[in-house]
């Protein structure tokens, strides 16, 4: 055999070993690879961001962030109107552009001022619960007879605001009060507080008091100094006042108060916005 023939026949055996190899190995396959579309079990349900830069984020749907409060604020608020002084009370309200809180009756003796409460909705202002006869040997009787009291109050006003959204209220006598104790027994206020808090609801007590509603008909300038000193140090501040038939002067002493904290650098809100629900 000629040396040329004899390495062409080695080369020819070296190539047929190696195509063999890569045969056995899987290196080169018989027959064309088949194409498979995506199974579900391979799909990833949600968006993959493993592959994204740590600087990277999703966006995400933040909450609303709650109102931001003044550091000083004041809420005024009106107990056991509407009455003939209301229209005073909303006149010198109105009039410097301040909006005010009103705890409302529904007695049955003030039913011809009621149609008041959608003027002073009208007006910017928040109109809350209080009660609808004030008798505090009938609401304090049980838990069931003053929420009765309740619902009547707002049979009553729901003609002139939308009674079915008013989430804050105001127990007579403040929530703290002891005369409930007569009828209700010791345990009554824990009870009442504890379902308006079942409800979602606000109960509001105050830690400014004008002392209008007293016996012998202080005057507007007593009315002031009151609240005047009662605030004091405090830079959040619930003022109780009355808009009742019988405290013509708290009206009188309206401009001189607001004018004060104003002075003073108060801002001025309603107790939904000073604390509101959820």
């Amino acid at each position: 055999m000629k040396r040329s023939e004899y390495l062409a026949r080695r080369r020819r055996a070296r190539v047929a070993v190696m195509m063999l190899f890569a045969l056995i190995m899987g290196f080169v396959s018989a027959a064309p690879p088949v194409v498979t579309g995506c199974q579900a079990q391979d799909l990833t349900p949600v968006p993959d961001t493993s592959v994204l830069s740590p600087a990277i984020s999703v966006p995400v749907q933040a909450e609303p962030a709650a109102p931001v409060l003044p550091e000083k604020w004041v809420c005024l608020t009106f107990d056991d109107g509407p009455s003939k002084t209301t229209p005073d009370v909303l006149n010198a309200l109105n009039a410097a552009g301040v909006h005010a809180t009103f705890f409302v009756v529904a007695t049955g003796h003030n039913e011809k001022y009621l149609p008041l409460l959608t003027e002073a909705v009208s007006a910017g202002h928040q109109i809350a619960l209080h009660s609808a006869s004030h008798e505090y040997s009938d609401i304090y009787r049980s838990s069931e007879a003053y929420w009765a009291d309740i619902a009547l109050l707002k049979e009553r006003i729901a003609p002139y605001v939308d009674a079915e959204s008013i989430r804050y209220l105001r127990f007579p006598g403040g929530s703290t009060n002891t005369v409930s104790r007569r009828y209700g027994g010791k345990g009554l206020m824990k009870q009442l507080k504890a379902e308006v808090e079942q409800k979602g609801w606000q109960w509001v007590d105050w830690n400014v008091c004008a002392e209008d509603a007293v016996g012998g008909h202080p005057s507007a300038d007593t009315i002031y100094r009151n609240v005047v000193r009662e605030t004091g140090q405090q830079t959040n501040c619930i003022v109780l006042m009355h808009d009742s038939a019988t405290t013509r002067t708290t009206a009188e002493a309206l401009p001189d108060i607001i004018r004060w904290y104003a002075d003073q650098g108060f801002a001025f809100l309603t107790v939904a916005e000073a604390l509101p629900i959820g």
